[in-house]
């Protein structure tokens, strides 16, 4: 441990000097890496620092104590000591966690897709209420949404919607948003009062980096069409929308949310980019028993994880047995209370895994 941190520091101290290089300085995607780098590595090196400078202190105050018989100083210097080395035993736990395996993923970027599932038109409302929940979410923690693409029902709900978050934490915070979402009311339609099921499927997907996969432009079929545009002065007059498959896997994105044609093409080509290392990673991380382990769920895109209960004003999240009965709030987008639970217990479960 202690060689890891003392080349830590050095990477740190090495970087500091790099990032005020001219050369560094007129290249912005090399001083961006390395500011990322630089800032990731700010908490584990300055609680290295402060170790050392607390052991020094107790060295030191040990070394004088030796030589002194003064019964007062000893006393005080005993105090001194004692509070010195709960400071360190609090300093050794800091870096110890801070050396916890993370997710590799923090501070990605995301595309989040939500599909209704059971439920018709029902299903699509809730769906539209999940997208509006994330929404409010997104905007209390400052985060900029981007609409990728949305196809509604007769009801105004959503059949699916696709949206990009970026800001800090919002991967963090929403990557246990995958799975089916369940919602138990009575709906608008329903004349006798009964409650019914119905379902919304979310997947939350981390954009990737040029490094994470190459698609072949062989691999791909891109067809436009017509799109379904408001109509009147605003109907679409040109084949902007776009449909790209992925012939390998099979895998069809489409979008039509933009008049401009190459603005949808580049929409549809982040969200095929983000399937398709989704997929990835999924089969990767099937056959890595140890990594699933630390995982809330199984991360299966069918594995019901939440159940929202309108009667009794109930969320519940199945996979960690936290229930809240906060469900308003909630759906305005006070979800911290939820997330706080399941980044509590994927550190938890992190922590287990590590010491097994």
């Amino acid at each position: 441990m202690l060689n890891k941190l003392e080349k830590l520091e050095s990477r740190y101290q090495e970087l500091e000097k790099l990032l005020s290089s001219p050369e560094v300085l007129s290249d912005r995607d090399k001083s961006n890496k390395l500011a990322k780098e630089l800032s990731d590595l700010k908490e584990p090196v300055s609680l290295f620092r402060e170790q050392k400078r607390i052991s020094k202190e107790i060295q030191e105050l040990e070394l004088v104590s030796g030589e002194k018989h003064d019964k007062e100083f000893l006393e005080l210097a005993k105090l001194e000591l004692e509070d010195l080395r709960l400071k360190l035993k609090d300093i050794e736990g800091k870096i110890k966690e801070a050396f916890t395996e993370k997710d590799k993923d923090a501070g990605r970027d995301i595309i989040v897709e939500i599909r209704q599932g059971t439920g018709g038109d029902e299903a699509g409302l809730f769906a539209a209420d999940l997208y509006r929940m994330y929404s409010k979410y997104a905007a209390s923690k400052g985060w900029l949404m981007e609409l990728m693409s949305a196809a509604t029902n007769e009801s105004g709900g959503f059949k699916e919607v696709s949206f990009g978050v970026k800001g800090k934490d919002a991967y963090s915070r929403l990557k246990f948003e995958s799975g089916v979402h369940r919602v138990q009311r009575v709906p608008t339609t329903e004349a006798q009062g009964r409650i019914h099921t119905s379902t919304a499927t979310v997947a939350v997907l981390v954009e990737p980096e040029e490094v994470d996969l190459v698609i072949e432009p062989n691999d791909l079929r891109i067809d436009t069409y017509r799109s379904s545009g408001p109509g009147g002065q605003h109907m679409q007059k040109t084949d902007s929308a776009v449909r790209i498959t992925h012939i390998p896997s099979g895998v069809v994105v489409a979008c039509q949310d933009e008049r401009s044609q190459l603005k949808n093409k580049n929409k549809a080509m982040r969200v095929l980019r983000a399937k398709l290392l989704d997929a990835k990673r999924e089969a990767e991380s099937k056959r890595l028993s140890k990594e699933r382990k630390s995982q809330i769920g199984s991360g299966d895109r069918s594995e019901k994880i939440r159940t929202y209960n309108f009667p009794d004003r109930r969320v519940t999240d199945h996979r960690i047995n936290f229930t809240t009965h906060q469900l308003e709030s909630i759906l305005e987008g006070e979800f911290d209370e939820i997330s706080d639970a399941l980044i509590k217990a994927e550190k938890e479960a992190r922590q287990k895994a590590q010491n097994e």
